[in-house]
């Protein structure tokens, strides 16, 4: 479902709206047309038992869609500006994108923003999906106090264009085995 509402609508047959949303109904026939088994009940189990809130329902329970993450160009997320904790934390790289990153900084990629987590634990669990998690610390306040702007989605994810290096502290890499 990550997939689809992220990545890859067309996988389902969907085009998605340009804030990301898609009519649950056409989601669960799309789904199935691909060979995904889901009713409508084990939908909103998964929403509502997904514990880093990737998914909203509209009110009305009839579109649903991913609260950020997505690289389809046609879709952008108005989320809101909002003052960022001191420190956040990345946790999506790996070791051997380091270099790059100490020259060029943290960069969306495939993305609309870089993800930054609120805490170390949380960079840290997002990290171990692709292996030995890299985490590193970013200047927040600095960053904020530069006039760079923060957005925080619906689930708690702390959304930037990108970071550059001034503001990454190396020293406090914290490379951890799962």
């Amino acid at each position: 479902m990550a997939l689809v509402l992220r990545h890859d609508p067309a996988k389902a047959g969907l085009t998605l709206s340009p804030d990301g949303w898609c009519d649950v109904a056409q989601l669960l026939q799309g789904l199935r047309a691909a060979g995904h088994r889901l009713s409508h009940e084990d939908l909103l189990a998964l929403v509502a038992a997904d514990s880093k809130g990737r998914y909203a329902l509209s009110e009305d329970g009839l579109r649903i869609r991913a609260n950020q993450g997505h690289s389809v160009g046609s879709v952008s997320i108005e989320h809101a500006v909002a003052e960022p904790p001191a420190v956040l934390w990345h946790g999506s790289t790996v070791g051997r994108v380091l270099d790059a990153i100490r020259h060029e900084g943290l960069r969306p990629m495939r993305r609309h923003h870089v993800h930054l987590s609120p805490d170390r634990e949380t960079a840290t669990a997002v990290g171990a999906r692709r292996g030995v998690p890299v985490v590193l610390r970013v200047d927040a306040a600095a960053m904020a106090a530069a006039g760079h702007v923060f957005r925080r989605s619906e689930n708690g994810v702390w959304l930037i264009n990108a970071v550059p290096p001034a503001f990454l502290e190396f020293d406090a890499l914290a490379v951890k085995r799962p």
